[in-house]
């Protein structure tokens, strides 16, 4: 398997971005709320870097997380710092992904990420991406899920798709986007009442699959639109 170079590029471009938005903020900012129910956007950031270090373990075989409450426990430490000192651990938890993930001598190694995930470690840039990409939205400060390229787009419903298929908790599904572009998802069963048809722009099916979005401005045939599981 081949180093994911495109996706290294992108997520520097990436990371700079956020960065740069970020840095216009002020403290004050900082303590108002984000776009994700109960975080403040310092809690956003303060995902942002622990994430990066929780993918330096990915890669260095340790566990992603120590635990849940762990987890949730250094986010809520680290929140509620001043504006400086976040955009210092940012980068430098960027940079440390960045070293730790090219240093990496076998792209086709098995990993193990949070709740027992497995992925290649040439998957993990896009998976950093993503993060950084879908939290600069929840900022709130501007970026839409409408201004993600379509490549990303499309990749991140694939994704996303390909992680909730088999899951006999969600009826089996086709996601259609309005220049033609579908994706299939959920349990690989057929359903009783048969399979739902998901409908509507690519950024919506995104923000539903992603749980950033409730699905109100896609349309569902074959009954009512599913509920997803949290990722």
């Amino acid at each position: 398997m081949t180093a994911p170079t495109p996706d290294l590029a992108s997520l520097r471009e990436t990371t700079d971005r956020f960065l740069g938005a970020a840095a216009e903020l002020d403290d004050a900012a900082l303590t108002e709320p984000s776009l994700l129910p109960g975080w403040s956007r310092g809690h956003v950031l303060a995902h942002v870097a622990r994430n990066a270090d929780a993918l330096v373990n990915v890669v260095e075989g340790r566990p992603m997380y120590a635990d849940e409450a762990t987890r949730d426990a250094d986010i809520e430490r680290d929140a509620h710092r001043p504006l400086d000192v976040h955009l210092t651990d940012l980068r430098n938890t960027a940079e440390r992904f960045r070293h730790s993930v090219t240093a990496s001598d076998d792209w086709g190694r098995v990993v193990t990420l949070r709740n027992g995930v497995t992925d290649t470690v040439a998957r993990l840039p896009f998976r950093r991406l993503v993060e950084v990409e879908l939290h600069h939205v929840d900022l709130g400060i501007g970026r839409a899920l409408e201004d993600l390229s379509d490549e990303f787009t499309e990749r991140e419903i694939a994704f996303l798709a390909e992680r909730f298929s088999g899951n006999g908790a969600i009826p089996p599904v086709t996601l259609s986007a309005p220049d033609g572009r579908t994706w299939r998802t959920g349990s690989t069963e057929a359903a009783a009442d048969g399979p739902r048809s998901v409908t509507g722009p690519a950024a919506d099916l995104l923000g539903w699959l992603a749980g950033r979005r409730d699905g109100a401005a896609l349309a569902c045939s074959g009954g009512p639109l599913p509920t997803l599981p949290p990722l």
